[in-house]
């Protein structure tokens, strides 16, 4: 399982400084000229996240795991979603955070499907389950971040992600599939 293509430290500073021009530009209000890198590589479709932490604290994530669109159209859509977590509703950044904003995008792989949810690797594995038409998920780095064990990953998945019991990962109408990302951020890229 990988990432259909390796990005270079220049390519995710391309994709940081769209997601940064168009997140200032909806919390300030005003108009940017935002210019999409003409790189070939940045023009493939691929699935992606976006994630806010202001102080490093979560303030907004949003993404999609399939996209027909070039990565960099998927990424400029999910930063300016991202801006409308509904989680984060209450308190949107505002224009005096975006010097404490870091921006961090997780490029993925395409999911597959495992008949072995266990056989995921802590902080190299995402999971994405869905049941009917619940669904959640969870990018790798939530694992390490938690400490979580394989068992508490794929529960916590369910129960709150999903809105399945947390031992639903266990049962054959549940699918669980899995996932790498290329995750990178501003703060690591500066």
């Amino acid at each position: 399982m990988s990432n259909k293509f390796e990005l270079t430290d220049e390519q995710k500073r391309q994709l940081l400084k769209l997601a940064r021009a168009v997140v200032e530009s909806k919390v300030t209000g005003t108009q940017a000229d935002i210019k999409l890198p003409d790189d070939p590589a940045l023009r493939q479709p691929c699935g992606c996240f976006v994630t806010l932490h202001v102080d490093g604290k979560l303030r907004g994530c949003i993404g999609t795991f399939v996209s027909d669109k070039p990565l960099i159209e998927t990424v400029r859509e999910m930063a300016e979603a991202a801006l409308n977590d509904p989680r984060f509703a209450n308190q949107p950044i505002r224009p005096d955070e975006l010097n404490r904003l870091d921006i961090e995008i997780s490029v993925l792989s395409p999911l597959e499907l495992t008949k072995d949810p266990l056989s995921l690797e802590l902080g190299k594995h995402g999971i994405y389950i869905r049941r009917g038409f619940q669904s959640g998920c969870f990018l790798p780095q939530v694992a390490t971040e938690t400490g979580w064990s394989k068992e508490e990953f794929l529960s916590y998945c369910c129960s709150h992600k999903a809105g399945l019991p947390p031992d639903a990962w266990k049962d054959p109408k549940t699918q669980v599939y899995l996932f790498t990302a290329d995750v990178f951020s501003e703060k690591e890229l500066s």
